[in-house]
């Protein structure tokens, strides 16, 4: 039976989720400038924004078009296309690997599609539980002393929420080891120590939840090397303890 693998993967995706969107970002701020997950995901939308058309046209005409590459990212954003929009913000961190907003807003559109396999993952495990009571009935049954064969229906629906929970839960850890590996990259691009501060806050709090310990605890000691007077230098400190460094 798949159903008790499906529920330890559940219970993994639910708690990171919860804990990166309900507390992650917003529970620190480093400084007056501290960086919340509101800002993490802002992206382009509202008037003005350019057309994938004329976007998409002038990076054929011109691969190296930062801008044209940003313009079309924004514009699939206001289309709510996450993927598409990530595939352009990659180009352009490509073209400008220091444009720390660019891996800003990359790093929230990661976390946005971990959120959206969540959902997909909690939708599967919804129904694996609705399958799990029927299908252990008929595994009790028996008729003429043989036990009943399984019904074959129930047997490939099962099947197909077992292989949609596991793609799910694949794409969410990707997602989310993606979103680490881009604050690796705003932590070393950040142009001052408040910036860097916080991105290294930031990288310790996504890396936790994901379980890369060894990330997570290089980064808050980054943190409070950065800003050891900041009022939020306790609570890494504690949760340094916590992750067995402190």
């Amino acid at each position: 039976m798949f159903f008790p693998r499906l529920r330890r993967h559940a219970k993994w995706v639910f708690v990171f989720l919860a804990l990166v969107f309900g507390l992650g970002f917003v529970g620190f701020g480093v400084g007056a400038g501290g960086v919340g997950f509101g800002d993490i995901l802002k992206g382009g939308g509202g008037s003005g924004v350019p057309s994938i058309s004329s976007a998409q046209k002038r990076i054929d005409e011109n691969p190296k078009d930062a801008q044209a590459f940003r313009d079309l990212a924004t514009a699939y954003e206001a289309k709510g296309d996450t993927a598409s929009a990530i595939t352009a913000l990659e180009s352009l961190t490509q073209l400008r690997p220091r444009n720390v907003d660019a891996l800003r807003e990359l790093s929230g559109l990661y976390l946005r599609q971990a959120s959206d396999a969540q959902q997909r993952a909690q939708d599967a495990q919804l129904r694996a539980d609705y399958l799990a009571p029927g299908a252990a009935v008929l595994g009790s049954l028996t008729l003429k002393r043989q036990p009943l064969a399984v019904d074959p229906i129930n047997a490939a629906v099962s099947s197909q929420v077992s292989q949609a929970t596991n793609q799910a839960v694949s794409e969410e850890q990707s997602a989310a080891q993606s979103a680490v590996s881009t604050y690796k990259k705003i932590a070393a691009a950040a142009a001052n120590k408040g910036d860097k501060a916080q991105a290294e806050l930031n990288l310790g709090q996504i890396a936790q939840q994901i379980g890369d310990t060894t990330t997570a605890i290089a980064a808050y000691k980054k943190f409070l090397k950065l800003a050891p007077t900041d009022p939020t230098a306790p609570d890494v400190k504690r949760l340094l303890k916590q992750l067995g460094a402190g």
